[in-house]
């Protein structure tokens, strides 16, 4: 398996990013795109990319936002439009400059939200994996919010946080910050997730202590495209760290099913 960790450079700020490409790689196009949670980096995804290439062959790329990793730290405050900016400006820049035409976005949180408005703001994918996506604002979400901030003022949250980005402070504060402000509450990408147009795995816990089922639920409601669930009990914020091997299967069966009936069309 070839490791390769490079730079992007966008609008001043220079991105993070890693391209896994399997030995035995059965395609030189089909390419799986990881976008990582609000406190994510391509480290926090630790070995589960590399998983991913093994098990379905393809190529997995993975970047660090701008504000985490080892990117360029943010240097202002985030706007309730900082996941539509990544979904509509800099995916769309970064896919272009790797050569990826239609990948099958893998997205955690924040990550999933912005595969969402990407795919529904029109730009064509093979397929989303979205893990404990966000549609709308919940009660839920913004309480343990909450709780991440006093957990980062009197615990050992920053010095953990430290191992994966090279600013832990500016990473935190910049999501912790704007999720808590009172125009955030009104944050909602329906409209997005009603032009949705390719086959959605949905992944969530039964007890996500950032979202409940209702997240899934306006997505398999309002998308016109097919969507499967997946529902995992005891299994908090992250499937795949918390039930890593059935989310992998699961996401493997899926890619696997899209580049199928691909290759049959």
């Amino acid at each position: 398996m070839k490791i390769t960790d490079s730079i992007f450079d966008i609008d001043d700020k220079r991105l993070k990013y890693r391209c896994i490409e399997p030995d035995d790689s059965t395609s030189s196009t089909d390419a799986l795109v990881m976008l990582h949670e609000g406190l994510g980096s391509i480290e926090l995804w630790k070995g589960f990319p590399e998983d991913l290439a093994k098990a379905t062959g393809c190529r997995v790329f993975v970047y660090s936002r701008y504000g985490y990793g080892g990117s360029t730290p943010l240097s202002e405050k985030r706007s309730v439009e900082y996941m539509h900016h990544e979904a509509l400006n800099v995916l769309p820049k970064f896919l272009k400059y790797i050569g990826v035409v239609r990948p099958i976005l893998i997205g955690h949180s924040d990550g999933a939200s912005i595969a969402l408005i990407h795919n529904g703001g029109g730009h064509d994918v093979n397929g989303l994996v979205l893990m404990a996506p966000h549609v709308f604002v919940e009660e839920l979400s913004l309480q343990s919010i909450e709780q991440a901030r006093v957990a980062f003022e009197k615990t050992e949250l920053p010095k953990k946080l430290g191992r994966y980005h090279d600013n832990a402070a500016s990473a935190f504060w910049g999501w912790n910050d704007i999720w808590l402000s009172p125009e955030f509450k009104k944050w909602n990408i329906e409209t997005y997730v009603a032009n949705v147009n390719c086959e959605s795995l949905l992944i969530q816990s039964d007890n996500d202590p950032y979202g409940t089922l209702a997240q899934i639920e306006i997505i398999e409601k309002l998308s016109p495209a097919p969507t499967q669930r997946v529902i995992l009990r005891d299994c908090g914020h992250s499937p795949h760290v918390d039930h890593a091997s059935t989310t992998l299967e699961k996401i493997v069966h899926f890619v696997e099913d899209i580049l199928n009936e691909e290759k049959d069309e």
